[in-house]
């Protein structure tokens, strides 16, 4: 997996920039506002389809201009792949492969396999169990057709059964026999999904442990536990149980939509009971065991991106971060930083040839 050439047109504050890449490690360095996480950023778009960092579509769009534009030419297991990310105001997002348009967007998760480490990650320790969710969801939907398509006829079912309960308060009316239709259908995809998470968490917790004792030298006992609704019950029963409180509510409560994980440090809460470099630390053997997990399953090594990791950090833990992912053998590295010359030394203690582009 290599990102060979990379074209952005009217996408956040860029105006127009063109990038070609040969070497495994390429650094973006430039003072706040000149657009390095953008650049990040647009990668991941290729990848993922949508921002990283804002969902929002339109708002990714250059102000003032009426469309975006990303362009990625890859080379994925030795053939060319040419992809092209477009949204212009009013219409919807459009992406190309080699020059046809996906029918379902969907179909385009996981040909190309990208891990993203970002201060953003923060949210997966300090936010709500959403963030965790799609943490999960995205490391198996890179690799599992079956389990994207799934969550995706899932949330729209659930879409569907809160505005009808919202409906039926609305109007002071119920009709349970359509109700039950929907309770059905998100049975049948609640539990495949449940299931396939349960299966990827036992498989994943040993691979993030193995890497957190590594980075902290077993400095800390750090756990995962899944918590989910369906860990106890059906998807069936226990929407029939919580009837009362969805119509009171008019929205459902329970399923898997509530999943969520526990991330703890010597069994406790490491929201409340770990240090600001404890979090750091839990967050990036989360992100390496996200690495490990795709890579065994698509059998390429993921992009990896390191967006503005390194503030605050030490010369010695810059070094050190870098030579981590180096030493793995991590495949095709970017790096934001507004620091050129702690990752120029960082970098030349490195195996892997680099590339450093300045922006103004």
């Amino acid at each position: 997996m290599f990102l060979e050439q990379l074209t952005l047109t009217h996408y956040k504050n860029i105006e127009a920039s063109q990038f070609d890449f040969q070497a495994p490690i390429n650094c973006f360095i430039g003072n706040n506002g000149k657009g390095k996480s953008n650049i990040l950023d647009s990668i991941y778009h290729l990848a993922f389809t949508k921002s990283y960092f804002n969902p929002s579509g339109v708002q990714n769009i250059q102000f003032g201009k009426d469309f975006f534009l990303i362009e990625g030419k890859f080379n994925i297991n030795g053939k060319k792949e040419k992809i092209n990310c477009s949204l212009k105001k009013g219409q919807k997002k459009t992406i190309k492969r080699n020059g046809r348009v996906y029918d379902k967007i969907a179909e385009h998760i996981g040909l190309i396999p990208l891990v993203i480490i970002s201060p953003a990650d923060r949210n997966l320790i300090i936010e709500g169990s959403i963030t965790r969710r799609k943490f999960i969801d995205s490391v198996i939907g890179q690799t599992d057709k079956t389990y994207l398509k799934n969550l995706t006829d899932y949330n729209k079912l659930l879409a569907q059964r809160n505005a009808l309960l919202k409906f039926f308060a609305q109007n002071r009316t119920f009709d349970g026999d359509t109700l039950a239709i929907y309770n059905h259908q998100m049975s049948e995809l609640a539990q495949p999904i449940f299931e396939k998470r349960k299966i990827f968490m036992k498989v994943f917790i040993p691979i993030f442990k193995k890497r957190h004792f590594i980075i902290s030298n077993g400095a800390e006992q750090v756990d995962i536990r899944y918590e989910s609704d369906l860990s106890e019950n059906n998807m069936s029963n226990i929407l029939d149980d919580n009837l009362e409180k969805d119509k009171i509510l008019q929205y459902t409560s329970v399923g898997t939509h509530k999943d969520d994980l526990n991330l703890q440090i010597s069994g406790m809460p490491i929201k409340k009971f770990g240090s600001q470099g404890q979090q750091k630390t839990f967050l990036i053997a989360l992100k390496l065991a996200q690495f490990d997990f795709i890579k065994e399953k698509s059998g390429m090594n993921p992009i990896v991106l390191l967006d503005d990791i390194f503030d605050k950090l030490d010369q010695e833990r810059v070094t050190q971060t870098i030579q981590l992912f180096d030493n793995e053998s991590l495949g095709q590295i970017f790096i934001s930083d507004t620091h050129e010359d702690r990752i120029k030394v960082a970098l030349e203690m490195s195996s892997s040839t680099y590339e450093i582009f300045k922006l103004d």
